[in-house]
């Protein structure tokens, strides 16, 4: 039997949350993601967006919401110590994530 090939591709169909591959093994990498997005981007900034959550929209936009991940020997082929993340910024709210597999 052949291995499984191909690509793993995750999407968050929605404006105020993204898709992150990053380390997964160290939660202060995580906690420091926040802090820094929050600098950067702040939520009580002056914004134009009257819904009040802009910072949310820009965060997003930073991040993106889709990351494809190659599928080797029918696994992801992630490395050592990645782990995929929804970037939740205008939350929490029930999010929706679409995991396509496209075998080769």
């Amino acid at each position: 039997m052949r291995a499984v090939e191909g690509v793993c591709h995750v999407f968050a169909p929605h404006t105020t949350a993204g898709i992150i591959v990053n380390e997964n093994a160290d939660p202060d990498v995580c906690r420091d993601f926040i802090a820094r997005f929050e600098e950067l981007v702040p939520s009580k900034g002056s914004y134009h967006h009257a819904e009040g959550n802009a910072h949310a929209h820009i965060k997003a936009t930073l991040v993106g919401q889709s990351a494809a991940i190659p599928i080797d020997n029918g696994r992801l082929a992630l490395g050592r110590w990645q782990g995929i993340f929804l970037a939740e910024f205008d939350g929490p709210r029930e999010r929706t994530v679409v995991v396509t597999v496209v075998r080769e």
